[in-house]
């Protein structure tokens, strides 16, 4: 479950950045996740309880944003929804396009602290 490395990798940021304001807790975290990205949310929550467990980021709220692949094609300059197959076909001339655009995102968003 690489999830878990995942969110103690994002935790520790989140941690990072709340000492360096002097904050006292976390109240809620926003993650943007690409539909690409390879992770499964309901792991990622799952561990979001385990790392903030003991933390100032204990009873805080994970949000995941959702992030849907996008891909170019670069015969007709089209950019179009792509999927999550990884056959990025253009729905206006049929090309195939390994432009993906966005979907791969593991992002943090946004800490909220006080």
């Amino acid at each position: 479950m690489h999830e878990l490395g995942l969110m103690s990798s994002a935790m520790d940021a989140v941690l990072q950045q709340a000492r360096s304001r002097g904050a006292q807790r976390v109240h809620r975290i926003v993650l943007r996740i690409g539909a690409l990205a390879g992770v499964e949310p309901e792991s990622l929550r799952f561990a979001f309880d385990v790392v903030t467990r003991d933390t100032i980021a204990a009873g805080s709220t994970l949000e995941v944003d959702a992030v849907p692949a996008r891909a170019r094609c670069a015969a007709c300059a089209e950019d179009f929804d792509a999927g999550t197959d990884y056959v990025f076909s253009c729905p206006r001339c049929g090309q195939l396009s390994g432009d993906l655009r966005q979907g791969r995102e593991l992002e943090l968003a946004q800490i909220e602290m006080s």
